[in-house]
């Protein structure tokens, strides 16, 4: 069972739920939610926000959505390496799984967004995504009655830009994932959970011998922090340098959460790594000497079966209600 935690009890960074809380379920074992003043959760809110998200009048020639790269039975990613935007231009980086994404500190492979609000604008002006500009996005919209009746009763302004990029990460905040078996048997006390192997694989996780949990740590399995993981000596994309144009930043990026790891294949900034066994493999090589690489990475030599063991563990973070969850669904 899930328990219900009103977001508010820190009015200085938290929203408050005033309507349908369980729109904002908190699961057994995860924090509160920061949420910015100016954009607290309403029930108003929250259905403008999940119209845009599926409206594919946000691309110029009204080819895609968000819900086209972010799919809700994939958790909120794509199965691509890189998703098309609109009129099939190609994406640049693998599409990052929703799930959660309200409790990250900031956003892109580079982190070079510090808010979800901002984050919204990216994809919106990305020339391979949307092609849009901001401005005459909402000068499109509001030809929409539906917009401007729905933008008045959520945010008491008409339908702009500051409505658009608001509405959609009051959406996406709700994109909670919590009720794996993993959770039931860590933060529910379900014991009977996992299996034998999955419980080897967990213990293999969160040992010294992998050292996984030194990045995948805590509810959401990332700290959040950037890094190079050894995938190349020469990388196409320079990950976080481009945002900070530090050395020591070339080809590190963000690390994301295993959550639904199973679901969000294929893996890496890149999309290079095809499946789980092939990422397992990758990090019981050790990765590449490249410079900037993980001091903790290194050579794992897992056998045959840690390695099954392994796999079997982070099949047990799928949240099969959450990609079902009729709430999130386009209808």
């Amino acid at each position: 069972m899930q328990a219900i935690v009103y977001i508010g009890c820190e009015k200085s960074k938290l929203g408050i739920i005033s309507k349908e809380p369980q729109l904002m379920e908190i699961p057994v074992g995860f924090p509160s939610m920061s949420i910015p003043e100016d954009n607290t959760f309403t029930t108003e809110r929250w259905q403008l926000g999940k119209k845009l998200f599926y409206d594919k009048k946000l691309s110029l020639n009204n080819t895609i959505s968000c819900g086209s790269c972010h799919r809700q039975e994939f958790a909120f990613s794509d199965s691509l390496a890189f998703s098309p935007g609109d009129l099939g231009a190609m994406g640049v980086s693998n599409v990052p799984a929703l799930a959660n994404i309200g409790y990250h500190p900031y956003y892109l492979r580079g982190g070079s967004v510090p808010t979800l609000e901002m984050q919204v604008l990216v994809p919106v002006q990305e020339h391979n995504e949307f092609n849009m500009e901001i401005l005459d996005l909402a000068e499109r919209l509001k030809q929409d009655s539906t917009y401007s009746v729905m933008a008045l009763k959520a945010y008491k302004r008409e339908l702009d830009p500051f409505v658009i990029t608001r509405a959609i990460a009051c959406f996406e905040r709700s994109l909670i994932s919590g009720n794996s078996r993993f959770d039931q048997y860590y933060y529910q006390n379900k014991k009977n959970a996992l299996t034998a192997n999955e419980l080897n694989g967990m213990n293999l996780f969160f040992s010294e011998k992998t050292n996984c949990s030194g990045c995948h740590r805590d509810f959401n399995f990332t700290n959040y922090s950037f890094e190079n993981n050894g995938l190349y000596l020469q990388y196409a994309d320079s990950g976080r340098m481009r945002f900070t144009h530090v050395e020591s930043d070339r080809d590190k990026f963000k690390v994301p959460t295993l959550r639904n790891i199973a679901l969000t294949a294929p893996y890496m900034h890149d999309g290079s790594l095809k499946n789980l066994e092939a990422v397992i493999e990758h990090y019981n090589s050790g990765g590449v000497n490249h410079p900037n690489k993980s001091v903790l990475l290194k050579p794992l030599h897992l056998s045959a079966q840690e390695k099954q063991d392994l796999i079997a563990f982070l099949k047990t973070l799928s949240d099969d209600n959450f990609i079902r969850d009729k709430r999130f669904k386009n209808e």
